[in-house]
């Protein structure tokens, strides 16, 4: 079974950036839509943004549409996040998933996701 694994969360300044990572451990990666999601401090988890398997559909949620962009690379097995113009209010876990077949179409659902990393700490200062 595949495994994920995020990686480059860290404290940033508000209005700063950052680049966070999720690489999978499976080759077959190409064929999985992938999702980025997250955890505010006491709240649920939520949607941030996912990417379709063929690369032609993206989402994101509203409060991170103009932000944040979800990309992929195949030949690495990585899907990254890069998040521009942070605010506290971003400051959250932040978790790939992906669905429990391929060629499955992406969602904002939690429940469509099957697999799940282990979450990035992302803290932003004001």
């Amino acid at each position: 079974q595949v495994s994920l694994i995020e990686s480059g969360g860290r404290l940033v300044e508000a209005g700063g950036w950052l680049k966070i990572s999720c690489t999978a451990s499976q080759r077959t990666f190409s064929t999985y839509s992938m999702a980025w999601f997250r955890q505010p401090p006491g709240k649920d988890r939520e949607f941030v943004a996912a990417l379709n398997w063929d690369k032609r559909t993206t989402d994101a949620a509203g409060s991170v549409k103009d932000r944040f962009t979800i990309s992929r690379n195949n030949a690495y097995d990585t899907v990254y996040l890069h998040m521009n113009n942070l605010k506290v209010e971003d400051t959250a876990i932040y978790y790939c998933a992906i669905p429990g077949a391929p060629w499955t179409e992406s969602s904002a659902l939690p429940r469509d996701y099957a697999i799940w990393g282990q979450g990035t700490q992302v803290t932003v200062l004001s």
